[in-house]
């Protein structure tokens, strides 16, 4: 079975998107950061003009729910304010670029960041959900994440560019790199490539020049988990859902310098002590981790079921990785999963190892009927 149609773009600050709850504003900080000062600020835009949640999403970017569309320019003031717009409105949605959290100011992953940030200018026009990984701070982490111009190592430690979906990269530096980016973006549009919207799929009909496969990328690298690391603490937010008020309050009583965004429902916190909360995950063995669930009804206009509150429910029954989708598109995990449940007229079915557009083994699920279902597999 196909994907079902998704929005064919992401929301932004200038262009949000309006879903059940309102305008969801999205903020693309620089190099994934904020500073203290602006993330107490965004938690006040969110409280003040939205629902007093925000989200974590999988491209690393923060999203203000629930704002009136008569209030989204008052929203744009205030992030302008806060120093949290800082491109031209034409080049936002160019700046979907994923970053290693544990970068160091003036490493190469600081340097080509700055560099593709300042000439994303030069790009031709791509289609609209393509992005960037500068996955170069060893082994890749960003793999099972969306990105279709991939900087990774090789297995030498060299720096390579690599099409996503291409076995091979090829060799560039840290001087050279933005200029080889520039010069596969402008391949896959000469090549036709948006007519196929990703890179992987473009791949599989196009391959890249012979030239560009110089050396493979190392072996994937294990995952960030909560806990301390030599930059501060790292928190895992439940489903990628945040509040606001209890952000501003965690990053007050650790103190925390700065926040750092992953694409896996983790944040950093500069300089911030390790501390006992309620509102985030602090156990890298949370089986919340494990489970991923979109907003779903009455949140998203696309979902028929409540989706959150029975996965945490579920999360205590389980083992192994799931997903709860709100409905076929799978927003939340575009991809396969041990156990997928998908909301389908205010029901769910059920799919084992596979994507929620993939066939169900059982179908018309209650929310009571569902614990034992999952435990017969």
């Amino acid at each position: 079975m196909s994907r079902p149609a998704a929005k064919g773009w992401c929301p932004g600050a200038y262009k949000p998107m309006m879903s059940g709850d309102g305008l969801v504003v999205r903020v693309r900080p620089m190099l994934a950061r904020l500073t203290q000062a602006q993330v107490l600020g965004l938690c006040a835009t969110a409280q003040k003009f939205g629902s007093g949640l925000i989200d974590l999403t999988s491209r690393a970017n923060l999203q203000i729910r629930g704002v009136a569309e008569a209030d989204h320019e008052a929203v744009l003031e205030r992030l302008a304010n806060l120093g949290l717009l800082p491109d031209d409105p034409l080049l936002e949605s160019r700046r979907n670029i994923l970053i290693p959290p544990l970068w160091q100011a003036g490493d190469e992953t600081d340097r080509i960041a700055n560099a593709l940030v300042a000439r994303l200018g030069e790009f031709p026009e791509l289609p609209a959900k393509m992005g960037f990984a500068i996955d170069i701070d060893g082994p890749p982490q960003f793999s099972q994440n969306s990105a279709d111009f991939r900087l990774e190592r090789s297995c030498d430690g060299a720096l390579i560019l690599r099409a996503d979906g291409a076995s091979h990269g090829r060799l560039v530096t840290a001087e050279t790199a933005v200029d080889a980016l520039i010069e596969m973006a402008n391949w896959f549009v000469k090549t036709d490539g948006p007519s196929h919207r990703r890179m992987a799929a473009h791949v599989a009909l196009t391959p890249p020049p012979a030239d560009w496969q110089d050396a493979l990328p190392v072996a994937i690298n294990t995952a960030l988990k909560p806990g301390r690391v030599e930059l501060g603490t790292i928190f895992g937010a439940v489903f990628g859902q945040i509040e606001a008020e209890a952000l501003a309050t965690l990053v007050r009583e650790t103190k925390g310098k700065a926040l750092r965004v992953t694409p896996w429902r983790l944040f950093l916190l500069e300089g911030a002590d390790a501390v006992e909360t309620v509102d985030f995950i602090t156990e890298a063995r949370d089986p919340l981790l494990q489970i991923d669930a979109c907003p779903g009804a009455p949140l998203c206009t696309s979902s028929t079921v409540e989706t959150r509150q029975l996965a945490r429910t579920l999360a205590k029954e389980t083992r192994g990785p799931m997903h709860v989708s709100g409905c076929a598109k799978g927003c939340a995990r575009p991809r396969p999963c041990a156990t997928t449940l998908v909301g389908h007229d205010g029901a769910f079915d059920l799919v084992k190892n596979g994507r929620p557009w993939d066939a169900p083994t059982k179908t018309g699920l209650t929310p009571q009927q569902l614990t034992t279902a999952l435990g017969e597999f």
